[in-house]
């Protein structure tokens, strides 16, 4: 029986990305490009779904766009234009070598947008891509975009230091996942999918797995130069110059990034509302999908 479960889990995950894959070529045939060139030989994954409003999604480390997929059959449903960037290294976008920091991906997006000739977008990231939105609004003054959205996002500082001691990593722990990724990577996927969610029972297995097929596309060189963005980035003087309207989506619960550094960031954004997700850790944007939807949308109704 454990094993017809597992094969039926597998399936409905493969199925789902047949299905996914099969969206995106849609798109493609509608005259929207599924591959976008942002520098010579290096192409970028966009899903770019629907119509109206312009919705740009950022992934977290190690996904890729597809974590967005319960996003983009509810907005494009409720009139909406959903983009999806996968960065560089990850899911099905290129992954060559060089530098994964937040000014890399930031430049990313910036060429994407400019050649999708997005204008009065919301930009939305979870996790690390909430710290590479914060460094894209804060490096090109909003550029297409006239508000923020944050989904349990890596910032203001992953990483404690002297005169940070928020959230629940030191540089050390995260050399320990450095190393892990370098020397066992299943083993370092396994050590997040038990603290990605709030307990073991707010994710289901079939979730569980699709999210493990999503991360498992990632680079493992991208991986590794991602957590050293992560380990040592700081950006206290990025949030402190937004001021576009600013939603920050947080899990209570969570145990990669605490909700003290949701705190933190409130603090330094001018204009900003925090949304406390009581039920969540990491994962909210499954865990709470309805409220997660539900949210980000009104705030971009208003």
């Amino acid at each position: 029986m454990k094993n017809l479960i597992l094969a039926f889990v597998l399936f409905t995950t493969l199925l789902s990305s047949a299905v996914f894959a099969q969206t995106n070529r849609i798109a493609a045939s509608f005259g929207r490009e599924e591959y976008i060139e942002v520098e010579k030989n290096v192409r970028l994954h966009v899903t770019d779904l629907g119509e109206g409003q312009p919705i740009v999604l950022i992934h977290g480390w190690p996904l890729s766009d597809a974590m967005y997929e319960y996003q983009y059959a509810d907005f494009i449903q409720k009139g909406y234009r959903v983009i999806g960037i996968t960065l560089r290294g990850f899911g099905l976008s290129d992954k060559p070598a060089g530098k994964y920091n937040y000014d890399v991906f930031a430049d990313d997006i910036k060429v994407v947008l400019d050649k999708l000739k997005i204008e009065n977008a919301t930009i939305g990231g979870f996790s690390m891509g909430g710290a590479t939105v914060i460094h894209y609004v804060a490096k090109y003054n909003a550029a297409h975009v006239s508000k923020m959205a944050l989904f349990g996002a890596a910032a203001p500082i992953w990483t404690k230091r002297a005169d940070f001691n928020h959230g629940l990593w030191t540089k050390e722990d995260v050399n320990g996942l450095i190393n892990l990724n370098n020397t066992n990577r299943p083993e370092l996927f396994a050590t997040f999918g038990k603290i990605f969610p709030a307990n073991e029972n707010s994710v289901s297995a079939g979730h569980g797995a699709w999210l493990g097929t999503i991360q498992a596309q990632a680079s493992p060189y991208a991986m590794a130069e991602g957590l050293k963005t992560l380990r040592d980035s700081d950006l206290r003087d990025d949030l402190k110059k937004i001021t576009v309207p600013t939603l920050i989506l947080h899990g209570k619960l969570d145990k990669i990034c605490s909700y003290d550094l949701a705190e933190q960031m409130k603090s330094l954004l001018k204009n900003s509302t925090l949304v406390p997700f009581e039920k969540s850790g990491h994962a909210l944007f499954i865990e709470e999908l309805e409220k997660f939807n539900t949210e980000l949308l009104n705030f971009i109704k208003k």
